[in-house]
């Protein structure tokens, strides 16, 4: 052909590549086990040929529509609104038809992407059939206007549901509610140039949630698509080939990757970013502003950076509250040692410290820290806050106490000598010399979770004595009582054995648990007695042990058996075994034999262990250990 003649093959293929997503996967990525290491370097690879030839037609059928529309005049706003919208009914559909969906054997439907906050391989994917009348495409928009419909429902509350088909109608005219203008802008959080000083009267934010979810990367499977539908009609919004992970403010330690201390540097990045945030909202916050933001995290050290960026930016904690924002069923959480609160946290810019204020020392301000705590966990746990929501619920009146106080020294030098040497390690690669009298929010969040160790123990031991837990059955015990699973992170397993003293590496892990990955997994009785990891059966190192060993022989030859055991080492009666038979029972996974509803290999092996420890107290200690509470109320729902 002559050179001024295109190839209409050309021509296709140019074409082809402008509606395939053929964007490479980026590197800064904290998924490779989810895509990478299965071969999938760029967007197009999360679909096999017949999906993308669904998602590329929609592509070509929306930008056919916008070329209709435009025919007719320069588009209107609402038009230009409704092809958004129609975007986001293609996404939908794409998130319900890739080869990392899979199906719900359960409630039989497929299940989409995004079910957990990542990339999951899966060995078999499910599809959606787009074209069925009512599914598919026809299902993705009905959902967007339902989605519609509720924000009009919460925007606009003088507009009712009625008229035909459940359209809205309007109220008349001149009993309308007129709502304020809003005004919605696309910047970053710290650069709210285009808001003056002191003229807002609130802020209310979600914050992102330190390392929990890398959500730049988790867009760019969404953004590929949007940007070849409705990029076309908001082109400002889709300048990138791919979104901005580098300016994105959480915990990412991909971003470090191959430097030294890359996860504490991705923290300390996150609590600069997070600061500069709230430095810019104090700057556009009027002297008697408010400013609430959310936040779950199970690790103390997110906590610590996100309130720390607060109280540095100008704020103080007035009030918190913990609300219950994931459904039971969520997969989430489900079977996870996952969190169904989020904390509510109102602040308020703090008055100027006056000049020549005294020095503020952390040994006068923690017995109000655990007072604060003391006087609220109870009225937690009767709302029914339980398990690790509980010792979430009462950071936030720790941080209250503590931020009224801010900043504050130590008296004397940090006492816990491994701490001390991680923060000098810390304060090493940083640069910044290490403050043996630096006092953080990580300190308020330490001294909570304390008082609430001492509290919820009491609350375990109904029949009080004067005896104590040893420090390795208290761990379990709290455990088991915080996280209600027998998989845990490993950093938050290291923090409750500060709490209680013991060396987590050393004193626990081998000996009732074991380390996998970043999580730690515990051991029921069958599993220590596979592994020889238990002492004496008369408690002479730990009364978890004497538990373990009953427990084993109830399940492996009887009862009788087991009560035989502790007889024949003088330990039946003895005080301090009964209090720690007690305290697990309350903890301990239910077996089915009771009512319970255990899942999972591990967890089914710690209620054998439930199982032989109730039979044995029902056997032998009927008068002197009541019920345990939970089969009460299991009892009490079940009739």
């Amino acid at each position: 052909h002559p050179r001024s003649v295109v190839d209409p093959r050309e021509s296709f293929f140019r074409s082809l590549l402008d509606i395939v997503p053929s964007e490479e996967i980026c590197d800064i990525s904290n998924y490779d086990r989810g895509h990478k290491l299965y071969g999938m370097t760029r967007w197009r690879d999360f679909f096999s040929p017949r999906q993308l030839l669904v998602h590329c037609t929609a592509v070509e059928v929306y930008r056919s529509l916008i070329d209709e529309e435009r025919a007719k005049g320069a588009l209107r706003e609402s038009t230009r609104s409704g092809f958004a919208y129609l975007a986001f009914s293609v996404d939908k559909l794409i998130n319900y038809n890739a080869r990392a969906t899979h199906w719900d054997v359960t409630i039989g439907r497929v299940r989409s992407v995004f079910d957990r906050h990542g990339f999951a391989f899966v060995w078999s994917y499910a599809e959606m059939a787009p074209l069925i009348a009512g599914l598919g495409f026809d299902w993705a928009i009905d959902q967007t206007a339902s989605c519609i419909d509720d924000l009009i429902g919460l925007a606009r509350p003088e507009l009712k549901i009625g008229g035909r088909n459940g359209q809205r109608d309007f109220l008349d005219e001149a009993s309308a509610v007129k709502p304020p203008p809003v005004t919605i802008t696309c910047k970053s959080g710290d650069s709210l140039d285009h808001i003056a000083d002191g003229t807002v009267d609130a802020v209310v934010m979600d914050p992102p949630y330190y390392d929990n979810v890398m959500y730049a990367e988790l867009s760019d499977f969404f953004y590929v698509w949007l940007k070849r539908t409705a990029g076309h009609v908001y082109p400002e919004l889709f300048t990138r080939r791919l979104t901005d992970k580098e300016s994105e403010a959480v915990a990412n330690a991909a971003k470090f990757r191959g430097e030294k201390g890359a996860k504490a540097r991705a923290g300390l990045d996150y609590q600069e970013r997070m600061a500069a945030i709230f430095t810019e909202c104090r700057r556009v916050l009027k002297p008697g502003g408010i400013l609430t933001l959310m936040f779950t995290h199970k690790a103390t050290g997110a906590w610590d950076a996100l309130t720390k960026g607060l109280m540095e930016a100008g704020f103080i904690i007035t009030a918190s509250w913990p609300i219950n924002t994931e459904a039971e069923g969520s997969l989430h959480i489900k079977d996870k040692s996952a969190a169904n609160s989020t904390i509510f946290l109102v602040c308020r810019p703090r008055p100027p410290l006056a000049h020549g204020a005294e020095t503020v020392y952390w040994e006068d301000v923690e017995p109000l820290v655990r007072k604060a705590v003391r006087a609220r966990v109870e009225e937690f746990r009767k709302a029914g806050i339980r398990g690790v929501d509980l010792y979430l619920s009462c950071f936030g009146p720790a941080l209250e106490e503590f931020s009224k106080h801010w900043p504050l020294k130590r008296g004397t030098p940090r006492p816990d000598d491994a701490r001390k040497k991680t923060r000098r390690k810390q304060a090493e690669m940083f640069e910044a010399p290490h403050d043996p009298y630096a006092v953080s929010p990580e300190d308020a969040l330490e001294a909570a979770r304390r008082e609430v160790k001492q509290w919820r123990l009491s609350q375990l031991q109904r029949k009080k004595r004067n005896v104590e837990l040893d420090k390795l059955t208290e761990w379990f015990v709290l455990a088991w009582d915080a996280f209600a699973a027998p998989e845990f992170p490993y950093d938050e397993a290291l923090r409750l054995a500060r709490v209680v003293g013991l060396d987590l590496d050393q004193q626990i892990i081998g000996v009732i648990a074991e380390k996998k990955s970043s999580a730690v997994i515990l051991w029921d009785s069958a599993t220590r007695a596979a592994k020889n990891a238990w002492g004496s059966i008369d408690g002479s190192q730990s009364w978890l042990d004497t538990l373990h060993h009953v427990a084993h022989l109830a399940r492996e030859r009887s009862v009788s058996a087991a009560r035989e055991a502790l007889t024949k080492a003088g330990i039946e009666k003895d005080p301090a075994f009964m209090a720690a038979l007690e305290a697990v029972l309350e903890v301990l996974p239910v077996s089915r034999q009771f009512g319970g509803d255990p899942h999972g290999a591990t967890v089914t092996a710690a209620s054998s262990d439930f199982e032989a420890l109730e039979h044995l107290r029902r056997l032998a200690y009927a008068e002197e250990l009541p019920k345990p509470q939970q089969l009460v109320l299991i009892e009490s729902e079940a009739g």
